[in-house]
């Protein structure tokens, strides 16, 4: 079949599904932020041990998202979705009945091993059955679908946390299951590749992600050297396995890992983003939960409608010039921040808007860019390992935005309750900068 009129077929029929299914993986990651204290009300648990309804769910979607990556270069696609979205419905249901701490972290952990399975197949299905010159308006779609469900997501979390009960944020999941005969029907069937998956390579990729996150998340030191020992085995093993979880020449392209590095630099920024503005919105300007959805709501709009159009712009003026330009606008957001947290509501929203496109712009244009770095043997596994530093950026900046905003008082104890916000806006605002000075040099000249 021809890949033009393929690639049309599956545009028109397949990228509103994607989008589908990606809205509900996203939105489930963030509309928990705000049942976290209910969560710990009910099971009578402290800060730290409820942290791990959201960290165990990060850790293990990031690891699935490369994951399934992998797979795809040994297994169908169809396959792999339909397996990711059942165990995403599994610990959905497990989750909504789960009367123990344990259980409801078990039903987390189910829900994100299938839940990872949905950006990297999005992502895969962009990159693999689209041609270069129309994937930035599929990955537009699909990074106004991430940014949409990020902003919405705290919004419906707290209405039906606050309207019927947490577990309710369960339910939302169910959904999806509805896609699984349409994907089916419409991604093709290849041959099955008869290698090996790499078990250890995964697990040790895994551990090493998961102890760094709690060295950053908990302040467990004995994580860091651990996840070092981790990090070390893992990179032995791929080293001598005959075929790694990770091939070591994935990283050889100087593009591929700049790409990379930016990516951990911006996204960790914006998610510290969502992670500050509700606290900054309740703390400082004493908003209730739902007068907060409310404010991030037009962000989220506005990113979700003028994403499709950084996709268009990045297949029309090529994808280094859409990610220089979403990085201005975001390092322009956090200075701003900086500078007005204490303004007034409809200045805060402004800004928020702005920052909002500009990751819709980084993340629809840079996963085209670090796409092209990429030969079609090394496609899956390398959009995968970028989907798992998207997400793990993502588990780190939130991390420190939190551990920053704890510190700043306890080392200041007479600053006003706005300039630990401040300051924590502008090391965002640095972050920005030294990750678009990295990307100009690293894509000064274009990749081969």
């Amino acid at each position: 079949m021809d890949q033009p009129d393929h690639g049309a077929r599956l545009q028109a029929r397949i990228v509103p599904l994607l989008c589908f299914t990606v809205f509900f993986s996203v939105l489930n990651g963030t509309m928990f932020n705000v049942a976290v204290p209910d969560i710990a009300d009910e099971f009578v648990l402290s800060p730290g041990k409820v942290s791990w309804v959201l960290t165990a769910y990060i850790v293990v979607f990031a690891v699935a998202a490369v994951t399934y990556g992998k797979l795809a270069d040994l297994y169908p696609v169809r396959d792999l979705i339909t397996i990711g979205l059942l165990l995403f419905n599994a610990g959905a249901i497990l989750g909504y009945f789960s009367a123990w701490y344990p259980l409801l972290v078990v039903a987390r952990v189910v829900q994100a091993s299938g839940g990872g399975a949905i950006p990297a197949m999005a992502m895969l299905v962009a990159t693999h059955y689209f041609p270069p010159e129309s994937r930035g308006r599929v990955l537009g779609a699909l990074a106004s679908t991430v940014a949409f469900a990020a902003g919405v997501g705290p919004v419906v979390g707290g209405f039906l946390a606050g309207q019927l009960h947490w577990r309710f944020l369960f339910l939302l999941s169910i959904a999806t299951l509805v896609a699984i005969p349409l994907f089916r029907r419409l991604l093709p069937r290849p041959e099955k590749s008869g290698r090996l998956f790499d078990l250890r390579g995964a697990l040790l990729l895994a551990g090493t992600v998961g102890l760094l996150l709690m060295f950053v998340a908990q302040r467990e030191l004995w994580a860091l050297p651990a996840g070092a020992v981790a990090l070390a085995a893992f990179v032995g093993h791929i080293r001598r396995a005959a075929d790694p979880f990770v091939p070591p020449d994935l990283f050889a392209s100087r593009y591929y890992r700049g790409g990379l590095l930016t990516v951990f630099l911006a996204v960790g920024t914006v998610f510290g983003l969502f992670f500050l503005m509700p606290m900054l919105l309740r703390q400082v300007h004493q908003l209730e939960t739902w007068r907060i959805g409310l404010v991030i709501f037009p962000g989220a709009v506005s990113a979700a409608i003028l994403g499709h159009l950084g996709g268009r712009l990045a297949d029309r003026l090529g994808g280094p010039v859409m990610v220089r330009g979403g990085l201005l606008l975001l390092l322009a957001g956090f200075f701003l921040l900086a500078a007005f947290a204490a303004a007034r509501v409809e200045v805060l929203v402004a800004i928020l808007v702005v920052s909002y496109v500009g990751f819709a712009f980084i993340q629809a244009s840079l996963a085209k860019t670090i796409s092209l770095t990429l030969s079609h043997r090394h496609l899956g596994v390398g959009m995968g390992f970028y989907n798992l530093v998207f997400f793990t950026s993502g588990a780190f900046g939130a991390a420190i935005a939190g551990q920053l905003l704890e510190l700043i008082p306890q080392l200041f104890p007479e600053v006003s309750p706005v300039a630990p916000f401040r300051l924590v806006f502008l090391v965002a605002a640095i972050t920005v900068a030294a990750s678009l000075l990295w990307f100009r040099a690293v894509f000064s000249s274009p990749p081969p």
